[in-house]
């Protein structure tokens, strides 16, 4: 006869692997790595589009004699921007070139923590735009740090622009939009208006 109290307990709990003490994995975190994935991929389209477009208008654009597309009020008009977007801050290029590097390491850190698909797009553009006209600063005459950004899209009095730009601007528009609407990088809405709720019924209750 066996002894019974020598077998194994069958209904005792399976071993845990790893320390007790350890923390659980974030859910979130997977979900942010899976969020900059397409961020990097709109930010790479935005990117090329950017370089592509500039180098067709270097090459066939003559700055003495711009391309009508729409009489006088939509040109393709070549000139070199050592400004910021819309030829701002023309006399600070090496100051517009670091910024531009903190706001790529900056949205690049933001975007492993993002579960938004809103948030992720609205940072991509600005992003993808951020890096193609940072790409002129750095290579572009009169050197580096100090490169003057290719614009060749003019519509009646608006500055001319480029596609680097247009994107800026639009990711810009569009995350001043989520925050207005209280869309969170999170998914979710802001804290107040989730909270409101809760003290509603307590107040209710008492």
């Amino acid at each position: 006869m066996t002894n019974e109290a020598s077998r194994p307990d069958r209904d005792a709990d399976p071993p845990v692997s790893g320390r007790a003490d350890e923390p659980a994995p974030s859910p979130s975190t997977g979900v942010g790595r899976r969020m900059l994935r397409p961020l990097l991929l709109v930010a790479l389209v935005i990117y090329v589009a950017d370089l592509v477009t500039k180098v067709l208008a270097v090459h066939y654009i003559d700055p003495a004699d711009p391309i009508s597309i729409v009489g006088d009020t939509v040109t393709l008009r070549l000139i070199r921007n050592p400004g910021a977007a819309f030829s701002m801050a023309t006399g600070m290029t090496w100051l517009l070139t670091l910024v531009a590097i903190a706001v790529v390491v900056g949205i690049v850190k933001i975007g492993r923590t993002l579960t938004s698909g809103w948030w992720a797009l609205g940072l991509a553009l600005v992003l993808g735009g951020a890096l193609g006209n940072l790409t002129d600063r750095l290579f572009r005459s009169p050197g580096p740090l100090q490169g003057h950004v290719v614009d060749f899209v003019s519509v009646g009095w608006w500055p001319v622009f480029n596609v680097a730009d247009s994107a800026i601007v639009c990711g810009a528009i569009l995350l001043v939009a989520l925050t207005v609407f209280g869309i969170e990088p999170d998914g979710g809405a802001s804290k107040d208006r989730d909270t409101a709720p809760d003290e509603t019924r307590k107040e209710s209750h008492q």
